[in-house]
């Protein structure tokens, strides 16, 4: 298998509390990734390993076999883009400017904006069908369609990984599978390494090809969902009992939560 990124003994702080401990990943290239786990368990503060964001205390992060400390900033922003969690944009910005901001990376001193710029943003909307809305502010757009202009910015960047940070946090569930089926298409058509939290279990065993489950700062389990969701990795790392059945629609593993609710209904029967 072909990785993408590797972490190796990584520990990770926010401030002097220790958030990843000496954790061992491999993220395959050209497939999607998604990391699972209880909330406060070290999934955002991977991603921002991964990105460089946050600076290991202890081991290392490796971009395609080379240590990503060892990288300039630029070099990285070529190789990796980050989509945060709940981005921000300044008041008033089109869906075009935002998308545009994704070229930085690719300026410098003697190189200024150029044709090549303009090509990658104009195809980054065509892909995530921002044309029509490209000259809109995005605080007049709906919650998927911004999501898919931030999305369209990291694009832009056209760089072969991509990390999200919970791309579907406060979406409906409409535009929850329609940023998702973005995603998958991007991966499938181009062939992208995307890595990206989710908090929907069923989402992501629909959507990725390998899972991460997360336990208190190190790896669970991680491999194909078939391998990885159980019942008994449900119950260790999110504390809840369920039941893991095949999906009729996609016949990837879907997982039904078991209530105490109802659990003791089905007692008193």
């Amino acid at each position: 298998m072909e990785k993408a990124l590797t972490t190796r003994q990584l520990t990770l702080n926010y401030d002097r509390t220790t958030i990843i401990r000496d954790l061992n990943v491999e993220i395959p290239a050209q497939q999607i990734t998604a990391l699972v786990g209880a909330n406060g368990c070290g999934k955002s503060a991977l991603l921002k390993g991964l990105a460089r964001l946050l600076k290991p205390q202890t081991g290392a992060v490796y971009l395609e076999g080379t240590a990503i400390a060892k990288l300039s900033t630029k070099a990285v922003a070529k190789q990796l883009g980050l989509l945060p969690q709940s981005p921000v944009a300044p008041e008033g910005l089109t869906v075009r400017e935002l998308v545009a901001q994704g070229r930085y990376p690719h300026q410098g001193w003697l190189q200024q904006w150029s044709k090549e710029d303009d090509q990658f943003t104009e195809s980054a909307l065509a892909i995530t069908g921002m044309e029509e809305l490209a000259d809109r502010p995005l605080e007049n757009l709906s919650g998927g369609q911004r999501q898919r202009a931030w999305i369209a910015m990291a694009l832009a960047q056209n760089t072969d990984i991509l990390l999200l940070d919970e791309p579907t946090t406060f979406l409906d569930l409409a535009h929850q599978i329609e940023v998702l089926d973005l995603l998958y298409d991007l991966n499938r058509t181009q062939g992208r390494t995307i890595v990206m939290v989710l908090h929907d279990l069923n989402q992501a065993c629909r959507y990725a090809d390998y899972l991460v489950a997360m336990y208190q700062g190190t790896i669970f389990a991680q491999g194909v969902p078939g391998e990885v969701m159980t019942e008994a990795m449900v119950r260790e790392v999110f504390g809840l009992e369920s039941r893991i059945v095949r999906d009729p629609v996609a016949g990837t593993p879907l997982c039904i939560p078991i209530s105490q609710r109802s659990a003791s209904r089905k007692d008193c029967a």
